[in-house]
């Protein structure tokens, strides 16, 4: 390990916060080393660089979503922060978002739609603990795409406030997605 490996390592660690649980304060901090950083109810969530099939389905499926987008709504790709409270802040592969409720930097509500494109560090993440916060949060929509077999699973919100799975495609499946939007996806075709 170098010495500026170090020098760094010990610079990031001296406003670690300790005894508490991590704010956005805290996050704010964090240093820009390709990694992405979320905090979700106090804990700080660290993903290395995406794959490049990774990649490719995001841009596929923003692309899918702009084409079919409502004028008064917007698609982000990550990073962007949805900024749900003093601990929670999350940065969705993809997301559908309201125009009027943003700001320049950031998503201070839960977006109409957020998706999730899985990876072995952040699966379980994904599917339970990230899910389960949007849930909180009044996000309608929640998508999680598995890049390895483009296997995608949806959930709305039902008028209790629960998630109800309103799609489970294989990848050569199609699908027509009535919220936030009107759109048909078959998961495979955004692997080509």
């Amino acid at each position: 390990m170098g010495i500026m490996t170090i020098a760094t390592k010990a610079a990031q660690q001296a406003w670690l916060p300790s005894g508490r649980s991590f704010t956005v304060d805290d996050l704010d901090k964090m240093p820009d080393d390709g990694n992405r950083y979320e905090l979700i109810d106090g804990v700080l969530i660290v993903s290395p660089s995406p794959t490049s099939r990774h990649q490719t389905l995001v841009l596929e499926l923003a692309v899918l979503l702009r084409a079919h987008c409502l004028d008064d709504l917007q698609v982000f790709i990550a990073p962007f922060d949805v900024r749900l409270s003093d601990d929670t802040d999350v940065q969705p592969d993809v997301m559908v978002v309201r125009r009027s409720d943003l700001t320049e930097k950031n998503l201070p509500v839960a977006p109409l739609l957020a998706v999730e494109i899985l990876s072995p560090s952040t699966r379980s993440i994904d599917l339970h603990v990230k899910r389960e916060r949007l849930r909180k949060a009044g996000c309608p929509s929640y998508w999680v795409i598995d890049p390895a077999d483009g296997h995608l699973t949806g959930w709305d919100l039902d008028n209790a406030g629960q998630y109800v799975e309103v799609a489970d495609l294989t990848a050569e499946q199609t699908w027509t997605a009535t919220q936030p939007f009107e759109v048909t996806i078959t998961p495979g075709d955004l692997l080509r």
